[in-house]
This record gives C-alpha cells, structure tokens and sequence, in this order.
C-alpha cells in the first residue's frame, strides 16, 4: 500500500491550507499534503515571520490554480486579507474558513456563513433576489 503511486486525473483534486503550523500539521498527517515536480506544494504555514503579500499571493494561487478544489484557511488568517476572501466568488475552489487552537472561530467573520444568512434572509425572500 505504501509503493502504491497515485496517478493524477483530470477527475482528482487537492486540498490546499493557509494555516498556523499546528493546524497544517494536522492535516499534513492526514494526508493533504502534496508537493509537486516543480517543489510547489499545497499549503502555506503562517507564523510570525510570514508577511502580508506573502498570504495574499498564496491565497491568489491556491484559487487559480486547476487542480485544488477545497482552500482551507483560518479564520484569523483570512481575517489579515478579509478583502480577498470577501471579493472571491467562484465556487471551486471552495474557501472554507477553520479555526485554529489559539484563535477561536467566530461566525459573524465568516464570509460564507454571512452569504448564506443573506440567502435565506427574510428580506431577500420576501423581495425575490435569490
């Protein structure tokens, strides 16, 4: 099972991470991981040293690149660039926002969350934008 090559199809998919270090990990050990022949990998860890263009320039690739499907990011990093995440609104990649083990997830930051609430908002039923 370990000698087992994955071959990529046009039908397979990544998950990519814009995370804390404990949080990539995490996942890492799940198996999201992937790093490709040109040493691009999937995820980027954000700590102390990572700077803004740093995280917005990975977020910008992760959304265009054609074989990820699912970008997950916390919720204190999507915060650093709200007005990316905000403005992205193509539904794959899907930005799914997580929370991290110092940083609780706060619902009324979540950009998804709120374009539901909007969805289903007894204003936008009653008038008919759906």
């Amino acid at each position: 099972m370990a000698n087992r090559v994955q071959i990529p199809t046009r039908n397979s998919a990544l998950i990519a991470m814009i995370a804390d270090e404990d949080t990539v990990t995490g996942f890492l050990l799940a198996g999201v991981g992937n790093v490709d022949l040109r040493r691009k990998t999937n995820y980027l860890i954000v700590d102390s040293k990572t700077t803004m263009k740093q995280i917005e320039d990975a977020f910008r690739e992760f959304t265009t690149r054609e074989d990820i499907a699912v970008v997950l990011i916390s919720q204190y990093v999507a915060n650093m660039i709200r007005f990316l995440v905000d403005g992205y609104n193509k539904p794959i990649p899907a930005i799914l926002e997580i929370p991290s083990k110092d940083h609780p997830y706060d619902p009324t930051h979540d950009s998804v969350l709120s374009r539901v609430k909007y969805l289903f908002s007894a204003e936008s039923v009653a008038s008919g934008r759906r």
